[in-house]
């Protein structure tokens, strides 16, 4: 065996297992790109000490010889905003832009997934609860269901592999989504810039709008393509993208009417449906979602 083929040594602690090191080993796979690899879960301080990369365990943070833990004394360091890293928000604060080829994907994978992740392993609280017989759910409660149960036949091991193909997947996903997403911004920006009316900004495909959107005081409503089929929709812009407080809702007369009530209701004859929370209504065409559009702008 030649060193070409020599295989990669990817070491992490066994054991019951979390969201930060399960990421961490995903991302080295999409990394490696086909390189040949082997993940070990162990405690063994000889085979950590002999492994290419080394996460979440080894109690060393040091990028030169590829170590990516944080349960030493003093931590792996924050970022900017103070956010400590776990094993995962290193390996992509120095794989990341290998992965997925643009910085403002990284920054913005690191705030969506690093920042609640890397909290979390650091015992940080990171969320409210607006109720208290409810909590959000969360990545970290999906890797909990991974793990073996105390009836259970599955070993840590196994749960664990089986919770890193799910995870690759999760990131190879959210790479894509964030690079269509950075795309997409673009036709949002100039279909605000050159609408005649910016309280209404009209779009010919499914771009990801909220963010773009949010930006800018004027806009109230959103006519566009639903998905890829042949109907149309007219959308509330909201001040908070993650929130669900509209700037205008759609008028309460629309609220949860279906075909010939809503068509009774707007007078227009392709509408198909209105959301009873008032912040969605769909048509069979562009023209029927303008139409309500401007009908809800005039009440």
């Amino acid at each position: 065996m030649n060193n070409t083929d020599k295989k990669i040594t990817v070491v992490t602690h066994s054991g019951t297992f979390h969201a930060d090191e399960v990421l961490a080993v995903a991302v080295l796979e999409i990394f490696f790109d086909g390189k040949p690899y082997e993940v070990i879960r162990t405690r063994d301080q000889k085979i950590i000490d002999a492994a290419d990369y080394v996460v979440d365990v080894g109690a060393i943070y040091d990028p030169e010889t590829n170590r990516f833990d944080h349960h030493q004394h003093g931590g792996a360091g924050a970022r900017p905003n103070g956010i400590p890293y776990s094993s995962f928000g290193l390996v992509w604060k120095h794989f990341g832009e290998a992965v997925c080829g643009s910085k403002s994907v990284v920054q913005a994978i690191d705030e969506q997934i690093g920042y609640p992740v890397d909290m979390g392993d650091n015992g940080i609280d990171y969320y409210g609860l607006v109720r208290i017989d409810t909590e959000p759910l969360i990545l970290q409660f999906i890797v909990a269901m991974f793990r073996p149960t105390w009836k259970g036949d599955s070993s840590h091991d196994e749960r664990f592999f089986e919770l890193v193909v799910f995870m690759r997947r999760f990131i190879e996903l959210a790479i894509q989504s964030e690079r269509d997403k950075v795309d997409g911004a673009a036709y949002v920006h100039e279909a605000y810039r050159s609408a005649e009316d910016k309280r209404l900004i009209i779009l010919d495909g499914a771009y990801p709008w909220q963010d773009v959107l949010a930006m800018h005081p004027e806009p109230l409503y959103v006519v566009k393509p639903k998905n890829q089929n042949t109907f149309w929709e007219v959308e509330c812009v909201r001040d908070n993208p993650h929130g669900f407080a509209s700037r205008k809702n759609l008028p309460m007369a629309w609220a949860g009417k279906f075909d010939g009530e809503l068509v009774k209701a707007t007078g227009v004859s392709d509408a198909v449906f209105c959301h009873n929370k008032q912040y969605i209504a769909v048509t069979k065409t562009k023209e029927g979602a303008i139409r309500l559009a401007r009908m809800a702008l005039s009440e």
